[in-house]
């Protein structure tokens, strides 16, 4: 394990390769699972703000979702998590060529929003854990990543290298090179 700052950073961080490759496995985190992408509070009100520029990018039944439950939903243990459609994908998630890709995202990647998507789902496979004093950062291993761990592998990406933009949004360029300098070590 690793110490910065406040955070506990496992050492999957640096010992998994991994690299997404939506081409193989279609987006399925943004599918199948038990529950939503978790939110944290403050992103629920930027995307209540943005909402209206997201509403074109997504799915008729996403916004059927949306309208009826919010942007949020809560998950078996009472975590703030986006709301699913049947239970199923994300309500964000409209499908491309038959790949789930993020509204969100999509807008903001036209230019019209500012907030990429819940940090959760940039920082997958990685899960924060929040505790009282520090904050977990761990991998999760899913089976619907398997070709991401292939794909990694053949190009020797570290899951830490692969996660470089959405970790340094979640914790800052300095704690970054932190992480760096004490991976060298």
């Amino acid at each position: 394990m690793i110490v910065i700052d406040n955070t506990i950073i496992s050492d999957n961080l640096l010992n998994i390769r991994f690299m997404c490759d939506l081409s193989k496995c279609k987006g399925a985190c943004c599918v199948e699972g038990d529950a939503g992408a978790p939110l944290e509070e403050e992103e629920i009100s930027i995307i209540e703000d943005i909402q209206d520029d997201i509403k074109p990018y997504m799915s008729e039944k996403g916004l059927e979702v949306i309208e009826k439950t919010g942007v949020f939903d809560y998950d078996s243990d009472g975590n703030l998590v986006t709301p699913l459609i049947n239970n199923c994908e994300c309500a964000f998630v409209v499908f491309e060529s038959g790949i789930a890709m993020c509204a969100i995202e999509n807008a903001f990647l036209d230019g019209l929003i500012k907030f990429q998507k819940p940090i959760s789902c940039h920082l997958y496979p990685v899960r924060i854990t929040k505790h009282e004093t520090y904050e977990a950062v761990n991998y999760h291993k899913w089976q619907v990543c398997s070709k991401a761990l292939e794909c990694g592998s053949e190009q020797n990406v570290p899951l830490y290298e692969f996660l470089k933009e959405p970790l340094i949004r979640k914790y800052g360029e300095s704690w970054f090179d932190k992480l760096k300098k004490d991976i060298r070590k």
